[in-house]
This record gives C-alpha cells, structure tokens and sequence, in this order.
C-alpha cells in the first residue's frame, strides 16, 4: 500500500520482484489480498465464561 501511495509501480519483496501497470492493477491485487485474508480469519461468536469458588 505504502508503494501505491507513493506512485511506485515495481515492488521488490524477499528477492521477488512485480512490476505492475497501473494503479488499478495494484487496486485490484491488493483488494484479492484483502479479500483472502478476510476469508482465512475466523470470528468468535460466543464467549461464554463459566467459574466457580472452588467450595
């Protein structure tokens, strides 16, 4: 995100390099990146607590 913000176009990561073609190129990789990560997290829906005083 950072790289689009600043208008760069080619991003170099662990030895990797990507040159995109435009900003709606890095839009839409980063928004499948979004959705992948989104889909891979798990939601807690209930909590439930339960104690005692030992007695």
């Amino acid at each position: 995100m950072a790289a689009r913000y600043q208008g760069v176009r080619t991003v170099e990561y662990d030895g990797k390099r990507v040159t995109y073609s435009s900003d709606g190129e890095i839009a839409a990789a980063l928004a499948d990146l979004n959705r992948q990560i989104a889909g891979a997290t798990d939601r807690i829906s209930v909590v439930r607590i339960q104690s005692s005083k030992g007695l």
